[in-house]
């Protein structure tokens, strides 16, 4: 497997692996791909392009149970976890850059693509403008990510004077990067997904390759997150007309109870949420595309959260003590779409912006259409609303759950948080003590990492938070 490197102007060094050897015969310095063949396979490398951990937008909510021995080891993890505010996190964050690297490795091949694909040979001028849509929208989902976790929430009164990531749009080492604000951030990406859409094909190449579905989806999650509910609306109906599955997690269940309802059996099950789920739009790792793994296991306090009888929930995950910790461990390995898109977001991005427009039965509806395929029988009834308020609330509950370990929640909460009647504030107990993390806290926006402030390339970055 040989391995090639592209520099880009914000971090030192990208490295993704490639099978082709077709660099091996290009001059000294003019390492560019040159077929469609070339190009393509660039886009697939899932480690560089298809995989952003978001290890603090997971640990600051409490989403995930973390040991007493690595808070010990990992500083930031501390901090985020038990909601210390007092501490400087930027002084810890020169070990925890992944998020940071991952996504602008990611956009670095996007941008490689969409500044040489024009040149392409051994292709179609379809295959070209397919390959450029596809990169397009690769590259909008990486800036939401990082927009989202570096960032303030989108507020419209605030998005023109916040600063938001860094802007990139060259692959090359000296290209020039300007950290823009919010607002230009967000157009940036509509911009990007609404001029890609013409030439994307219905489904896409592969699951790692957004179609016109994937498209749609990421343009009602990023409407969403401005609040404008009626565009996001219109885009998730869009999306749902290229893909409304829903996987029968009940029918998974009953076929696999025994080992799930007996207790002391831990073994391992191959998920069914991998490359072939019926529900993705787009595939995007969240952990190591390298290797199968478990999931991350849970808080008993965070598995509280789940609604009785969440057959996708109880199939997951199981109770577990492991002397001085208990929690709920995974009991499935294999590959998790926890970074891309799917069809249940779409259903209750929909859900709620139906709950928005005063149209409580129809975000009811799609709410339960979601809970008929997850909640079992004996436990199912129709869940009501009595108001907006209420629709939001309850849809929040689900969204938080069924897309658990993604960038999701997060967002959610900074998005919600700025209002008095969906804030949420955090509690918990820690020896004893009462903590909680309120809706204004600093805590809800990650410093960038040591390695990107003091080694900016060709731009400057300021920090968006204090500490």
């Amino acid at each position: 497997m040989k391995k090639i490197i592209y520099l880009l102007a914000i971090i030192p060094v990208l490295f993704f692996a490639s099978c082709n050897k077709y660099l091996d015969i290009l001059p000294k310095g003019k390492k560019i791909p040159q077929t469609y063949a070339d190009f393509e396979a660039l886009l697939r490398d899932e480690a560089t392009v298809h995989q952003v951990p978001i290890p603090q937008a997971i640990i600051l909510p409490n989403d995930r149970f973390v040991s007493p021995a690595n808070l010990n080891y990992y500083k930031l993890w501390d901090i985020n976890y038990n909601w210390q505010e007092q501490e400087d996190r930027k002084v810890y964050n020169n070990a925890d850059e992944g998020t940071y690297y991952y996504a602008y490795s990611s956009i670095s091949v996007c941008n490689l693509i969409l500044e040489h694909g024009q040149t392409m040979t051994e292709a179609t001028a379809q295959q070209r403008d397919e390959l450029m849509a596809t990169a397009k929208v690769l590259r909008a989902i990486s800036y939401y990510t990082l927009a989202n976790y570096y960032a303030a929430d989108y507020d419209s009164k605030t998005a023109g004077q916040l600063l938001s990531v860094p802007l990139i749009e060259s692959a090359d080492i000296a290209a020039p990067s300007k950290q823009v604000t919010i607002a230009e951030i967000y157009d940036y990406m509509i911009n990007d997904i609404k001029s890609a859409l013409p030439s994307l094909p219905n489904t896409g190449l592969t699951i790692l390759h957004p179609g016109k579905g994937a498209a749609y989806a990421l343009l009602a999650r990023i409407y969403l997150q401005m609040d404008n509910y009626q565009d996001a609306l219109e885009n998730s109906e869009k999306a749902l007309e290229y893909n409304d599955k829903l996987y029968d997690w009940t029918a998974y269940y009953n076929a696999n109870r025994s080992q799930i309802e007996e207790p002391a059996n831990y073994a391992l099950k191959k998920t069914p949420m991998d490359f072939a789920y019926v529900e993705n739009y787009y595939f995007r790792h969240g952990q190591s595309p390298n290797y199968t793994a478990a999931e991350l296991s849970l808080q008993v306090e965070r598995a509280a959260g789940f609604e009785k009888g969440d057959s996708k929930f109880a199939s997951r995950w199981k109770l577990r003590t492991v002397v001085p910790n208990t929690y709920y461990t995974s009991t499935m390995t294999g590959f998790y779409n926890t970074q891309g898109l799917t069809t249940v977001e779409v259903y209750l991005i929909a859900a709620e912006c139906q709950a928005r427009q005063g149209n409580i039965l129809k975000a009811m509806d799609l709410v339960n259409k979601v809970r008929k395929t997850r909640i079992l029988a004996a436990n199912y009834a129709d869940l009501t609303a009595q108001n907006t308020t209420d629709a939001i609330k309850k849809i929040q509950q689900l969204k938080r759950n069924e897309l658990i370990h993604s960038i999701i929640p997060f967002a959610d909460y900074k998005r919600l948080n700025k209002e008095s009647t969906l804030a949420t504030t955090l509690t918990k107990t820690i020896g004893g003590k009462t903590v909680q993390l309120s809706p204004t806290s600093h805590l809800w926006i990650m410093p960038f990492p040591l390695g990107a402030t003091e080694n900016p390339g060709n731009g400057s970055i300021k920090q968006n938070v204090e500490k």
